[in-house]
């Protein structure tokens, strides 16, 4: 029987093979063969095990080995290189974006439906948000012109944190019977105050430049693709005015990886996090676990980024 290569050797022997054939780099093969040792290791647990075993033993095969190999490319390979990876298992782009819209489509628009089956955590949520925001904005700091509320949903961030501090707002979400409930019921008089309601998917939205003091992106993140949340913050970046801001408040998995089919939203450990921000040429001002949660629930980090 042949011996397995491991997949850090497949990963030196496949770039090491083609500078030979090549002669130099070829971006399109560069690293093909550390994603097929990946996709390989991804059709054996597959086959092996989709069909014959209980979902916690394939759970913890995907954790403990898929996503330790995602870590280890992640940290070794441009992440654009990544995407072909990391779209494999979530079933295509298309597949992973017609699911959440899917699953939006059927919840309600009111707080309930923003906070699923965990309400009671919304005012410790929002208290945890106040007071992270307080430390980048003010003198020398953001400006409280203008902020952007990105994956806004009704505006339950908005009218909780943003409002009070920012003298206008606009809110971008997918879903527009999210924003109309915000415009019409939720915001009350505040809704005076949003300047524009963009009615978009993030990984197709294009902020206007220079334009804001703040953009939040909270429980959104985990609904784009790798490669899509790197461009999104790239552009994100430069619709900042001078000392603006970036918050990004998401779930971070404990280890690796985690796909929720359901909702279609994948939670990145707050490694692969800080590298996708790295490469979108953000810096990490401060990064702070959101306390007061239950344990049952996955962590909640948020980091402030310019």
């Amino acid at each position: 029987m042949e011996e397995e290569v491991p997949l850090e050797e497949k990963v030196r022997l496949g770039e090491e093979e083609e500078e030979e054939e090549d002669g130099g780099t070829t971006p399109n093969l560069q690293y093909r063969a550390a994603h097929q040792a990946v996709r390989e290791r991804w059709r054996d647990t597959d086959d092996s095990m989709c069909r014959h075993s209980m979902s916690f033993h394939l759970n913890h095969t995907l954790r403990s080995e898929f996503f330790a190999s995602y870590l280890y490319l992640v940290e070794k390979i441009p992440l654009v290189k990544l995407f072909p990876i990391t779209c494999e298992y979530i079933s295509g782009e298309k597949q992973f974006y017609y699911r959440a819209q899917q699953f939006y489509e059927d919840v309600p628009a009111s707080e309930e439906g923003m906070m699923g089956d965990f309400l009671e955590i919304s005012d410790v949520d929002l208290e945890g948000s106040r007071q992270f925001l307080k430390r980048f904005v003010g003198p020398g700091k953001a400006g409280t012109h203008c902020a952007l509320d990105c994956g806004s949903g009704i505006g339950r961030v908005s009218k909780g944190v943003l409002l009070p501090v920012f003298e206008k707002m606009e809110l971008a979400d997918m879903m527009e019977h999210f924003l109309l409930h915000a415009h019409e019921e939720y915001l009350g008089q505040d809704a005076d105050r949003i300047e524009t309601y963009y009615c978009y998917n993030l990984q197709e939205f294009t902020p206007p430049r220079s334009k804001y003091d703040l953009v939040w992106m909270q429980w959104v993140a985990c609904h784009l693709t790798d490669k899509d949340l790197l461009n999104f913050l790239i552009r994100c970046k430069k619709s900042l005015r001078p000392n603006g801001v970036i918050i990004l408040k998401e779930n971070m998995a404990r280890q690796g990886c985690k796909l929720d089919p359901l909702d279609s939203s994948i939670s990145r450990h707050l490694d692969i996090m800080r590298s996708i921000v790295s490469k979108a040429g953000l810096e990490v001002l401060e990064v702070e676990r959101q306390q007061g949660l239950p344990e049952v629930i996955m962590p909640v980090w948020m980091m402030a980024l310019k």
